[in-house]
C-alpha cells in the first residue's frame, strides 16, 4: 500500500522492537535525607496539606513572641507600675516617708509579677496568667522586702569599703558599681519567681542567672541617668524602667542561650515562639492546664501529646493525631530538626548538638 506523503506509519512490530533507555538517576530510597526533606512538605494526606500553613524557617516568626522581647516588655511595664504607685508619695530631700521605704520593694514585686505572667499572656492563657500572677505576688511580696533589706545592708557595706580608698560621690564609677552589685539581689528575686511559677528547677536557674545579670546592668546605669536629669521624678522613672527592661531581657537571653531541648513553632498562631522542654514530662494540648497551650484549633484535644525525657532523649507520645515528616505516629524518638505537625501548628524539634 502506498503511504501518503508527510505521514509516518508505525506498526505493532515496530513498537515491539523499541527498548527504553535506563533512567539516568536511580530512585531515591525512602529513608534518604532527600526523601525526608520532601516528606516535610506534606502532613499525612491531601486534605491536611491543602489546609496547612507552610512552615516558616526558624527565626522567621513574629519577633514579639521571642522570650527576650516579651520578658523585657513585662519587666519594663512591671517596674514602671511599681514606681508609679509609690512616686506620688515619694519625698525628695533629707526627710523620708513610708513611700521611700516601699519604693524599691514595690518595683521588685511588680517586676516579679510581670515576668511571671508574661509567657502566659503571650500564649493567651488567662487561667495560667491569673494563677502565676497570684503566686508571684504571694512569694514576691516577702521576697521583695527581704531582698530589699539585705541589698541595702550590702550596699552600705560596699559604699563603706569603697569610701576607704578616698572620697566617694554619686559621680564616682565606684558608687555605680556598688549599686549594681547590690541590685543584683533584686534581679535574683525576679528570676526566682519566674522559675518558681514555672515549676522547674532549670528554669529557676536560668531565671536567676538572667535576673542577676540584667539587674546588675540596670543598677550600674541608674546613677548616671539620675545625674543627667534635672527632675528626680523623671530620673527615677527612667532608671527603674531601664532596670526592669534589662532584667527581663537578660532572663530571656540567658534562657535562650542555655536551653538544650526545645520546640520551635514554625506555623500557626504562635509562629516564632519557642517552648523549652524543661520537665521530664511536658504536656501539650487545648487545655490551659497543659504546659504547652495551643489555642484557636478545635482539632487539638484537651491533652493531645506529651514529650517525655527517657534518659537523655525525648520521645513524643501521641494522644491525638501527631505527624512527624507527614507520617502519623503513636510514639517516636525525636531527632534534631524533626518536623512535627499537630493540628494547624508545625514545630521543629531542636536539641543542642552533643559533643
Amino acid at each position: 500500500m502506498n503511504e501518503e506523503p508527510g505521514r509516518i506509519r508505525i506498526t505493532a512490530e515496530d513498537l515491539a522492537q523499541v527498548a527504553l533507555p535506563e533512567a539516568a538517576n536511580a530512585p531515591v530510597p525512602a529513608e534518604s535525607p532527600t526523601a525526608a526533606e520532601s516528606a516535610a512538605r506534606g502532613y499525612g494526606n491531601i486534605r491536611d496539606t491543602a489546609s496547612a500553613e507552610l512552615p516558616q524557617a526558624e527565626g522567621a516568626g513574629k519577633f514579639y513572641l521571642r522570650s527576650w522581647f516579651y520578658l523585657g516588655a513585662a519587666g519594663l511595664l512591671g517596674a514602671l507600675a511599681g514606681w508609679g504607685v509609690m512616686e506620688p508619695f515619694f519625698i525628695d530631700g533629707p526627710e523620708s516617708s513610708l513611700a521611700d521605704l516601699l519604693m524599691i520593694p514595690s518595683v521588685v514585686v511588680a517586676l516579679c509579677a510581670g515576668c511571671a505572667v508574661a509567657e502566659s499572656v503571650v500564649e493567651r492563657s488567662v487561667k495560667k496568667a491569673l494563677e502565676r500572677g497570684a503566686l508571684a505576688l504571694a512569694f514576691g511580696v516577702p521576697l521583695g522586702f527581704a531582698f530589699n533589706f539585705v541589698a541595702n545592708l550590702f550596699y552600705n557595706i560596699l559604699l563603706s569599703v569603697a569610701a576607704g580608698g578616698g572620697t566617694l560621690t554619686p559621680e564616682s564609677p565606684a558608687w555605680w558599681a556598688c549599686r549594681a552589685l547590690a541590685w543584683v539581689l533584686f534581679g535574683a528575686s525576679a528570676g526566682l519567681i519566674y522559675g518558681g511559677v514555672g515549676l522547674s528547677g532549670r528554669k529557676l536557674l536560668y531565671g536567676l542567672l538572667g535576673g542577676m545579670l540584667g539587674a546588675g546592668i540596670g543598677g550600674v546605669l541608674f546613677d548616671p541617668i539620675a545625674l543627667s536629669m534635672d527632675s528626680g521624678t523623671l530620673s527615677r522613672g527612667v532608671g527603674f524602667g531601664l532596670f526592669g527592661l534589662a532584667t527581663g531581657v537578660a532572663i530571656g537571653l540567658v534562657e535562650s542561650a542555655l536551653k538544650d531541648r526545645w520546640l520551635y513553632v514554625t506555623a500557626g498562631p504562635l509562629a516564632g515562639k519557642q517552648f523549652i522542654l524543661y520537665k521530664p514530662l511536658t504536656t501539650l494540648g487545648r487545655s490551659q492546664g497543659c504546659d504547652i497551650y495551643l489555642f484557636k484549633d478545635l482539632a487539638i484535644q484537651e491533652l493531645h501529646a506529651t514529650f517525655e525525657m527517657r534518659g537523655s532523649r525525648v520521645w513524643v507520645v501521641a494522644h491525638g493525631p501527631v505527624y512527624v515528616y507527614g507520617q502519623p505516629v503513636k510514639q517516636k524518638l525525636l531527632e534534631n530538626r524533626d518536623l512535627l505537625r499537630i493540628g494547624r501548628y508545625s514545630f521543629y524539634y531542636r536539641e543542642r548538638q552533643r559533643q
